[in-house]
Formats: C-alpha cells, sequence, structure tokens
C-alpha cells in the first residue's frame, strides 16, 4: 500500500472521528436539557451516546491515530520538521478530549451529570479549534 493510500484512508478516518467527536457533545447538550419528566427521552439519549462512542468515534480514533503513526514511519523525514510536532501535540489533546468525552458519558449513563447544556455547548467548540489548527499545519507545514 502506497503512502498516498495511507493518507487517504487516514483522512477518511479523522474525518469519522471529527464528525463523531463534534456530534457526542451536541447529544449531551440535549441530555443536560431533558427534564427529570422525560424518562424515555433520557434513556434513549443515553443509547444513542453510547453507541456512538463505542462504535463510531473510538474505532475511527484507533485507525486515525494508528494511520497517522504509520505515516510517519514511512516518511520519517516528517519528524525534522516542527509542524508535525505542534500537529501532534494537537492530536494529544484531541485524544484527552476524546477519554474526557467518554468520562462524561458515563457520568450520564449513571444519572450523575453536574454540568449545564451552556457548559456542553462550550465543551462542542474546542474540537473546532484544533481542527482549524491541524488543518492549517499539516497544508502550510510552518516550520518545515
Amino acid at each position: 500500500m502506497t503512502a498516498l493510500w495511507i493518507k487517504s484512508f487516514h483522512i477518511i478516518s479523522v474525518i469519522t472521528w471529527f464528525a463523531a467527536i463534534f456530534y457526542l457533545p451536541r447529544l449531551f447538550v440535549y441530555h443536560a436539557m431533558t427534564g427529570d419528566e422525560d424518562e424515555t427521552g433520557r434513556e434513549r439519549l443515553k443509547i444513542m451516546e453510547r453507541k456512538l462512542y463505542r462504535g463510531i468515534m473510538n474505532p475511527s480514533a484507533v485507525v486515525a491515530v494508528g494511520l497517522g503513526i504509520v505515516l510517519v514511519i514511512i516518511q520519517p523525514f516528517w519528524l525534522e520538521q516542527g509542524w508535525l510536532h505542534v500537529k501532534t501535540l494537537l492530536v494529544v489533546g484531541l485524544v484527552a478530549y476524546h477519554l474526557y468525552c467518554g468520562r462524561l458519558l458515563r457520568a450520564f449513563a449513571e444519572d450523575r451529570n453536574t454540568h449545564s447544556h451552556r457548559w456542553y455547548r462550550v465543551f462542542n467548540e474546542l474540537p473546532v479549534l484544533v481542527l482549524i489548527a491541524v488543518v492549517l499545519l499539516v497544508e502550510l507545514k510552518p516550520w518545515a
């Protein structure tokens, strides 16, 4: 498999990962807005959140990070370029965000959420900043 094929599947998995990273906190917004009287709605959201996290978000994160590592292994000269170091730090931050989403998911599953829907709206915007920075780093390659 050539580097372009690996890069293509890396990009596809990154897009899938970001789609899930954008959608899960949006589900948290709706979940936080659900009142105590709507037990059915809360249970439906719990199922959606769990399936999104386990069925899409986790696998796409593993593939994205794994293929990113493969790309660096087959193109080791990237390790000498500053943009990759910054991108790697952003990806580590995104993995931390991903894992924190898992913690929030468990809190909702156990009916012990402590954040408001407004908090989740702000929380939902953080990966947008990472996405913008990563795309600019990869395309412009400053510090190459």
